[in-house]
């Protein structure tokens, strides 16, 4: 197949780069920088590995920002082809990575080739971001390489991530933004007895269910102009020892706020607990937050990209804050614009996970278009 960011996408598509490791994809992404005058920076840690390459020594910045690595393929019996043997198929290239998202990446590689071929000297700096921990525990991966940058005191100011945002056709959603994530480990506490004495027994999932029932009818806000309401939902609930005739001690309950810019984690936290305090419950709390809410309001980067998928599709595009969370979360802290554009987003992580070929050259004019409107 002709076009060198297919070819681009088919070499990284085949190297076997399940979380968190890399597989060699930077090293391939670095060959290709390099020439361009980037300087290149691996900042790998406990066994992730970590690109921040930058060209340019003043001016506006613009990164690109995504990850190498993909998640595991699932039963191997299962897929048509090799998940890690790249493979067209009527129209549509098949692969693990193909959508999340590593033609993304050779898109970005491309795209920023033919743009310093036409600009050697555009009007601000040009980055990128990569990682091979987005995927997994994502603790050493974007998060270790901003707190590094704004340790040195590096800003940026755009951030395009690959993520596969898009719905029906190429281009047709922009994420702007993605809710924050908050979980809670809860474990009530009872007493344990033999089930014909209630007298000398405390059920700890009588005690709870109250107050769950208020959790799961709360209205924690209203969202706003970009987000949804707040949503908080039960995951998991664990109680009972497996006998019949035993009311059990504990019982354990997971949940997760998906939360917007309308409330904050120590707001959602004190009402929690205001909550099982009323009901008199006894239990132990544990908060985990992988994530706080980030939004970027229509400004330059939101109509440069319109504009650029205009240009390229003639798609009039979206704007969302709909699915899980990004590493523009963690990029956010240092880039006050930050959006996500990449493939169809519809078999990501699947069996079979494919991309239409004609897609793939698209979306890197799409970003080469980008550069353009900012940097030339």
């Amino acid at each position: 197949m002709p076009g060198s960011t297919f070819e681009l996408a088919c070499e990284l598509i085949a190297r076997r780069s399940v979380t968190p490791d890399d597989g060699g994809c930077l090293d391939i992404v670095a060959r290709r920088l390099a020439p361009l005058g980037f300087n290149l920076d691996r900042m790998d840690r406990e066994g992730v590995s970590n690109l921040w390459a930058r060209r340019g020594g003043g001016g506006p910045i613009l990164c690109f920002a995504g990850h190498t690595d993909v998640v595991p393929p699932g039963p191997l019996d299962q897929w048509r082809s090799d998940p890690f043997t790249p493979l067209v198929r009527e129209g549509f290239l098949y692969g693990r990575g193909t959508a999340d998202m590593k033609t993304s990446i050779a898109a970005f590689v491309t795209a920023v080739e033919r743009f310093l071929a036409a600009t050697p000297k555009p009007a601000g700096d040009i980055a990128l971001l990569l990682t091979s921990d987005e995927e997994g525990r994502a603790i050493d991966g974007t998060v270790r390489v901003v707190e590094t940058l704004k340790a040195r005191g590096e800003r940026l100011d755009y951030c395009i991530v690959g993520e596969p945002t898009s719905a029906a056709r190429l281009a047709d959603t922009i994420k702007n933004g993605r809710r924050g994530s908050l979980a809670g480990r809860l474990v009530v506490k009872g007493v344990q007895g033999h089930i014909a004495y209630p007298h000398l027994v405390k059920n700890p999932v009588h005690k709870v269910a109250p107050a769950l029932a208020e959790l799961a009818s709360t209205v924690w806000d209203d969202g706003n102009d970009y987000f949804p309401p707040t949503s908080w939902q039960v995951s998991n609930f664990h109680a009972g020892t497996g006998a019949d005739n035993v009311v059990p001690g504990t019982a354990e309950i997971l949940f997760n706020f998906r939360f917007s810019t309308a409330s904050t984690p120590d707001g959602l936290k004190a009402r929690v607990h205001e909550i099982l305090d009323r009901h008199d419950v006894e239990y132990a709390l544990d908060w985990t937050l992988s994530g706080k809410p980030y939004l970027t309001p229509r400004g330059r980067l939101v109509e440069v990209a319109a504009q650029a998928i205009r240009d390229i599709t003639d798609v009039e595009t979206e704007l969302s804050t709909s699915g899980g969370t990004s590493d523009g979360r963690f990029i956010a802290d240092i880039c006050p614009e930050v959006i996500e554009l990449g493939p169809l987003n519809a078999t990501i992580h699947k069996i079979d996970e494919c991309i239409a070929v004609a897609d793939i050259e698209e979306l890197s004019r799409i970003y080469e278009r980008m550069l353009d409107l900012l940097l030339k």
